[in-house]
């Protein structure tokens, strides 16, 4: 019996885990659409089937922060440490042109600076959804 109920935990865990990836996953693809919006010459993401590109390009920027960006990190770390982490974005700006390469004509970035400057503004939208929608809505469910 004792078996059942931790194996319970561990779903509701896990099953918290797939909710919040999903609603980061559909938020961080609103904010590209926005992005995209707000920077149209430099940001194109394509429109069709509502969105589907921009929440595969989501899905794909997260596996790449998951894998790639911490060994680019390291490997940055000197170059960023005496840019006192101005060179942080440039990780960032790095993750989406692979993402442009990937997509070819579903999602393109023109420009370094305004890309760098897209990033920038992707990660601290990122942020905003993180302590505004994310942090309270799963406090709420553990109380």
């Amino acid at each position: 019996m004792r078996i059942i109920i931790e194996d319970s935990k561990e779903h509701k865990v896990h099953l918290n885990r797939v909710i919040e990836w999903f609603i980061g996953m559909v938020g961080y693809a609103i904010i590209l659409i926005a992005v995209s919006l707000l920077f149209p010459k430099t940001l194109q993401i394509d429109s069709n089937y509502f969105g589907f590109w921009a929440l595969i390009a989501a899905i794909i920027i997260f596996i790449l922060n998951k894998t790639i960006k911490p060994i680019l990190f390291w490997l940055t770390l000197p170059i960023t440490g005496l840019t006192l982490g101005l060179f942080y974005p440039c990780i960032n700006v790095f993750i989406l042109y692979i993402v442009s390469f990937l997509l070819r004509n579903h999602f393109q970035i023109h420009g370094f600076w305004m890309a760098f400057l897209i990033a920038v503004i992707i990660s601290i939208l990122n942020m905003l959804m993180d302590s505004i929608v994310l942090t309270p809505l799963f406090r709420r469910k553990k109380v």
